[in-house]
């Protein structure tokens, strides 16, 4: 019993350092001279955010959504991301997972639309990374939906979008 348990120790141990090194290139190569985006299409049902530049995708990226991602957001609590057109209005270098870049939900007409159904549309949606301190886990958490209604990468490829993508890019959110 104690050799099967140890054997299960060793290949948590040994899968987890596979995932952090699968996903651990060096801080110089994650900067690599993309070009700077000109805006971001995310698709929900392929689960892929694509930089944009000349209305072609030059970069793309696997993401996980919010636990319940069928459907637009409606309210705060439901688990969705939002569906439309927005724009990446501020960052946070200091967020609670790798870097964050916010969507600008919610827009008027997600207001008025709350406002009707007396709910409280909420906000705070998010491009980020994994949880501080969790990044090492980032491929293989990203196997399932996992945030809140925000759009998550891998720490490595929030590097790369934070640097590509400036504040005011436009974002459009598809089902």
């Amino acid at each position: 019993m104690r050799y099967r348990l140890l054997a299960i120790l060793f290949l948590v141990l040994a899968l987890g350092v596979g995932v952090y090194f699968a996903d651990s290139r060096l801080p110089a190569l994650l900067a690599e001279e993309l070009p700077q985006a000109e805006s971001v299409l995310v698709v929900k049902e392929e689960r892929k955010l694509y930089l944009l530049r000349d209305g072609e995708p030059y970069r793309e990226y696997g993401i996980a959504l919010g636990g319940n991602p069928a459907g637009h957001k409606q309210e705060e609590g439901d688990q969705r991301t939002p569906e439309g057109d927005y724009v990446l209005d501020w960052r946070n270098p200091n967020s609670m997972a790798h870097l964050s870049l916010h969507v600008s939900y919610p827009n008027e007409d997600d207001r008025a639309q709350a406002e009707a159904r007396g709910v409280s549309p909420g906000g705070m949606i998010m491009i980020h990374g994994q949880r501080n301190g969790f990044g090492w886990l980032g491929r293989l958490v990203q196997r399932w939906d996992w945030t809140d209604g925000c759009i998550a990468v891998t720490n490595v490829e929030m590097e790369e979008i934070w640097h590509a993508v400036p504040n005011g890019t436009p974002i459009r959110i598809e089902p």
